[in-house]
């Protein structure tokens, strides 16, 4: 990995590292690494594969480290979907730092996909699969929690994965602004949402973490 300079940045690492620990989450030297590599290896595609608008490591590690992982209380369960998952987002850095639990990161951009796989290959990662499918079209048994950081509306993503909520299971989403009442009467018949305000360190603006299950 020596051909990654972000591994070597004192800066990133501390602003991982303080971030964490606002988080209250306790980070082992290997997942540290593990967690910048990320964010190496995807300043190195973006340039040639434009697969996320931030473009600075160190807003890379808060926009997407950071704000996946203040989502990690929330997902528990044994199997766990992250829909839309992009460059990877919330499932890499979760399933880095939740080794006992398995993540599928799903997504129907091809390059996207192969981009995440390349970094599960890379970083030897036994808990995740990439997935290159629409979600409305992917089956599978389902899954305990269904995680996504909102790239539909909060119906549209119930609708798009019920079919892949367990009995007792949960969707997960993070949004920018606060849940409405125009939607979460929108969601499908049978399903109620819950939401709270979540810190993000370092991360400008609101975000809102929305736990959404069946009646």
């Amino acid at each position: 990995m020596d051909e990654f300079p972000e591994l070597q940045n004192p800066a990133l690492r501390e602003t991982l590292e303080s971030g964490a620990k606002q988080l209250d989450l306790a980070l082992n030297g290997a997942q540290i690494t593990d967690l910048l590599i990320i964010v190496a290896m995807l300043s190195k595609w973006n340039r040639a594969y434009n697969l996320t608008a931030i473009r600075d490591p160190r807003d890379m590690v808060i926009k997407h480290l950071l704000d996946s992982l203040a989502a990690g209380p929330a997902v528990s369960g044994d199997r766990v979907l992250d829909v839309g998952t992009g460059g990877g987002f919330p499932g890499l850095p979760l399933a880095i730092t939740k080794s006992d639990q398995t993540f599928v990161l799903l997504d129907a951009s091809a390059k996207k996909v192969r981009f995440v796989q390349r970094v599960i290959d890379a970083l030897g990662l036994k808990n995740a699969s990439a997935i290159h499918a629409r979600v409305e079209d992917y089956v599978e048994t389902p899954f305990d929690v269904v995680t996504c950081r909102a790239f539909a509306s909060l119906a549209d993503i119930v609708a798009w994965t019920q079919h892949l909520v367990a009995d007792g299971g949960k969707i997960v989403a993070l949004k920018g602004q606060s849940l409405s009442s125009d939607e979460s009467g929108a969601l499908p018949a049978g399903w109620h949402a819950e939401q709270r305000q979540v810190v993000v360190p370092l991360l400008t603006g609101e975000r809102h973490l929305v736990t959404v299950r069946r009646h």
